[in-house]
């Protein structure tokens, strides 16, 4: 029959620990015989040893050797039986220099040579050895047989039966037998306690099954279109897959390194090491908007999986802005509404040149207003956003004011990261004034040049930001505003907390400002409100560049995948502060 190895790995621990424990066993049990058969020819030699000399110290057997002849029924036969027959030796000899016998255990041999060379013994030496003589294999010893003044006069051999040796190595075996079996019996227990707890933690997978997981594993963390961070419980990175790597900016050298050691002090960082909880909070890292969820594991570490939502938010934001913008010309559809139910009046009852006045003023106006935007920002798409957030500030019974002093070349690198920027400040200010209920809610926008320098300053006449959340209000998912209804949970706490759905715009400002090397504040105004600056080192292009928008930052790094799709559209609305 064949026998098969089994394909489940608890199965084959199972087996090879019951076989390991077994061979150990077998091993340790013939290392510890071999030895003490040793043990016991050594012990069996040595008490033949201590009869002989105890047999040889009589001095009257000595005398009676010199003195008599061998017989079988001598005096030196009587004394060497009488011994043997108290040590329960095999057998005592007692022979002359000559080797002749002069006792026996059989008195036949009483008389004759000894059968083995006692040469060695009557040369004053003492011989211990297992041998094999007339009576069988024996553990002797031979000690010479000195007379009252030393001189040798025989010698004095001494047997124990081998037989009672074999016996006592024999009579060990059951009993090391049994602890040998106990120690495998508590071996093959441990076994299967560990295999049955082995079974449950791999599911009862196959070795063959391992290697082709890993490889799906592998397949399907790299392959996927969502970042996966498993980190342990000491907060040390596990696993990085390679979206990921994109969207946080790390490497494969990042495993086993400590979060705080590869990614920059925020949100994001904290979001990862577990100190912010709650499912999809909003991160920003290298201006990308991401999604994060945490599943702890059972080890104590979690996995963290990550979504780019940079695109959704752009999108977002623009679907706000154009709600604005359709808002805005609901109002002015009204107001034209009227403005031509008044110029029909007027033609009805025959007043022409007053009809013509007024709508060369309406439209002068408006375009006036457009034109004086266009001169001070050269910049299409700012100077667009700009008109469009004046129609939405105007239905929202807020003033947008363009500062005297604002004046922005048509040499901006990337118009898009000023429109973002320009766009989250205008929206947060917009909010702000409306909420403060004042006289003449307004706000104030100056956009100027310093070289190669972009300064983008928003006032409001709103409630302003006090001291102390003037650092904080930049924050991943920091918000002045109540949190969005989330389904099952209870009302906010606060109005400043942590918000899921909020608190991006500010945060995106300020990345975009670092990576141009800038920064973003939030200052006082004087009579009330909040100012807003955000310098952007290195956003203007000289004005003799041959090429409009020539880059000079190559350092800076790519924008998020899908947003070059997106060159001429203005992104007017982010979100709270």
């Amino acid at each position: 029959m064949r026998i098969r190895w089994p394909r489940r790995v608890f199965a084959q621990v199972l087996t090879a620990q019951v076989a390991l424990t077994t061979g150990v066993m077998v091993l340790a049990t013939s290392l510890f015989l071999a030895p003490l058969g040793t043990e016991l020819d050594d012990q069996a030699m040595r008490r033949a040893q201590s009869i002989a000399q105890t047999t040889a110290a009589d001095p009257d057997l000595a005398r009676e050797l010199v003195a008599s002849a061998p017989d079988t029924h001598g005096p030196v036969q009587a004394a060497a039986e009488r011994i043997r027959t108290a040590t329960g030796a095999l057998y005592i000899v007692v022979m002359d220099t000559r080797g002749v016998r002069w006792s026996h255990t059989h008195p036949a041999e009483i008389g004759r040579h000894v059968s083995t060379d006692p040469s060695r013994t009557l040369a004053g030496r003492q011989v211990r050895q297992i041998d094999t003589g007339t009576l069988g294999r024996s553990a002797r010893a031979k000690v010479p047989l000195r007379d009252a003044r030393g001189r040798i006069v025989g010698a004095v051999s001494v047997g124990i039966a081998y037989d009672s040796v074999r016996e006592r190595l024999l009579g060990t075996i059951p009993g090391l037998l049994r602890y040998a079996g106990a120690a495998l019996a508590v071996g093959v227990l441990a076994a299967i306690v560990l295999s049955r707890r082995l079974r449950r933690r791999t599911h009862g997978v196959a070795f063959a099954d391992i290697s082709a997981l890993l490889e799906e594993r592998e397949a399907m963390l790299h392959g996927i279109r969502e970042g996966v961070v498993a980190v342990d419980r000491r907060g040390r990175i596990r696993l990085v897959n390679d979206e990921a790597g994109r969207l946080l900016g790390l490497d494969g050298r990042a495993a086993g390194r400590a979060l705080e050691e590869v990614l920059p002090p925020g949100r994001t960082t904290e979001v990862l090491a577990g100190r912010v909880a709650g499912p999809d909070l909003l991160a920003v890292s290298g201006g990308r908007v991401l999604v994060a969820n945490r599943m702890p594991t059972q080890d104590g570490g979690a996995v963290v999986t990550l979504r780019d939502r940079t695109e959704l938010e752009l999108l977002g934001r623009e679907l706000d802005s154009t709600q604005g913008l359709l808002d805005a010309l609901r109002a002015q559809d009204h107001e034209h509404a009227n403005q031509l139910h008044t110029v029909r009046g007027l033609l009805e009852l025959g007043r022409y040149e007053k009809a013509v006045e007024f709508v060369t003023e309406a439209a002068s106006a408006q375009r006036a207003s457009a034109e004086q935007i266009a001169e001070r920002v050269s910049d299409p798409l700012l100077s667009a956003l700009l008109v469009g957030k004046a129609a939405i500030a105007a239905e929202r019974g807020v003033s947008l004011r363009v500062s005297p002093s604002t004046l922005l070349p048509d040499t901006v690198v990337d118009p898009r990261d000023l429109v973002t920027v320009l766009g989250n400040l205008l929206d947060n200010a917009l909010d702000a004034a409306a909420e403060r209920r004042c006289a003449e809610p307004f706000v104030e926008v100056e956009l100027r040049a310093e070289r190669s320098t972009a300064v983008l300053r928003v006032s409001d006449t709103g409630p302003g930001v006090p001291p102390e959340l003037r650092e904080r209000i930049f924050a991943e998912g920091w918000s002045t505003k109540a949190a969005r209804p989330v389904a099952g949970e209870g009302a906010p706490a606060g109005p400043v907390a942590f918000h899921r759905g909020r608190g991006i715009g500010l945060a995106l400002v300020r990345r975009l400002a670092e990576r141009y090397g800038g920064m973003a504040r939030v200052t006082a105004r004087a009579g009330g409100g909040a100012v807003f600056t955000v310098v952007l080192p290195e956003a203007l292009a000289p004005e003799d560049a041959s090429v409009r928008g020539a880059p000079r930052r190559p350092e800076r790094p790519e924008r998020p995948e899908g947003m070059e799709s997106r060159k001429r559209r203005p992104l007017g609305s982010g979100t709270s502060r």
